[in-house]
């Protein structure tokens, strides 16, 4: 069969979506990508995957430019004719649907997170939540990353619970993300903790730095790092100059981008993530992946990675003091302990989260939507 697939960004499918592309491609079907061009549409293409570029703007509503979304993914559905198409993300997921519903074409939807408009109250998130109920009756399969997103969903009449279903996020390759035997002696170093994300409010980056600046007066000597991009642009992004101050200050050593996230997770002694909501989040998974502990919000999508003492500390959400108190309790663990919540964060992982688990579920779909026996794949 052909099998597109339709995301926001060409680093998506890159990062999270090559493992159940290889798999479907593997089994024989072909592979369409439409995503937005950016720098890694071309390795998607040198892999041998069709790739074809769509104009969308991720970043907040615009009737226009979103009506404009629907016409073009119509236009290239009806020319590329796929069998079926895997919608991830927000504007894929409502904009798309409608598309694929004009053009006759079945779906399988896949809900990442729920995106800033379901943080607050307001206009833009009853219209959010209209276009969901519009667009979610057309779906033959939906997935969520996470339970609390389905419920929720289920319980604001946005979508039939026959349809809903739950994966394990992305998943994780458990190949690619091995904690590899220190070499160097690291006795002496400052600890370090780790922030791995997009620079925008939502992700808890002032709470980060607010309990920096607790410990610090604490006396606390460490290393605070954020790894991710700045995004000044986004609605809720962080302004690129308190960012630099941050760093002028001496708060946070700033790292940039990196397609290497493995190298920085391995120098790392405890990952942090204190977002206020996530769909399921990856980093959190990469780090358990390595055997490192993990300190994030007891709020969706993150306390579904971590449990709380045992792999890890949840803390309260937008509470700089909560967090900077795990932090500190993370501190006073001796390195066996610490050690060991590592470990049990890779079984957990191994467990729960394996990429096999996302490629099952997403065949078995397929193979229910067009009549055929279930094959179980992996990667």
């Amino acid at each position: 069969m052909k099998i597109a697939l339709v995301l926001n960004t060409s680093w998506n499918v890159y990062n999270f979506r090559l493992g159940l592309i290889n798999a479907l491609q593997e089994n024989g079907h072909e592979i369409i990508i439409l995503a937005p061009n950016d720098k890694y549409s071309h390795r998607l293409q040198e892999m041998g995957y069709q790739f074809h570029s769509i104009k969308m703007d991720s970043r907040g509503v615009n009737p226009v430019k979103d009506a404009g979304l629907i016409y073009e993914l119509y236009k290239l559905y009806r020319q590329l004719s796929p069998d079926i198409i895997l919608h991830y993300t927000v504007k894929p997921n409502i904009y798309g649907s409608l598309a694929a519903k004009a053009a006759g074409i079945p779906m399988i939807n896949n809900v990442c997170g729920l995106g800033t408009v379901f943080l607050k109250k307001g206009w833009v998130s009853v219209v959010a939540k209209t276009l969901y109920r519009l667009a979610f009756r057309y779906p033959h399969k939906v997935f969520f990353q996470n339970h609390d997103d389905f419920q929720l969903f289920v319980r604001e009449k946005l979508i039939k619970s026959r349809i809903a279903d739950t994966v394990p996020g992305s998943g994780i390759n458990l190949k690619n993300f091995v904690p590899s035997m220190p070499t160097d002696d690291t006795t002496g170093q400052a600890f370090t903790f780790l922030v791995i994300s997009r620079l925008i409010y939502d992700k808890g980056i002032i709470e980060y730095i607010d309990a920096i600046k607790k410990l610090r007066a604490d006396g606390i000597e460490a290393r605070f790092q954020i790894l991710g991009a700045k995004d000044p642009l986004h609605k809720r992004g962080i302004p690129v100059e308190l960012v630099d101050e941050w760093v002028e200050k001496g708060l946070i050593e700033y790292l940039g981008t990196t397609d290497d996230v493995k190298q920085q997770i391995e120098l790392a002694d405890c990952v942090v993530l204190p977002s206020y909501r996530e769909g399921l989040p990856r980093t959190l998974l990469e780090a358990a992946s390595l055997s490192k502990p993990i300190i994030t919000t007891d709020t969706a999508g993150c306390r579904h990675v971590v449990e709380h003492k045992v792999n890890g500390f949840l803390c309260k959400v937008r509470s700089s003091s909560d967090l900077a108190q795990k932090m500190k309790d993370m501190l006073l663990l001796s390195e066996g302990e610490r050690k060991d919540m590592g470990e049990k964060g890779r079984t957990k992982v191994q467990q729960q989260f394996d990429e096999n688990i996302v490629i099952s579920k997403y065949q078995e779909a397929i193979d229910i939507l067009v009549g055929k026996p279930h094959k179980k794949l992996t990667a």
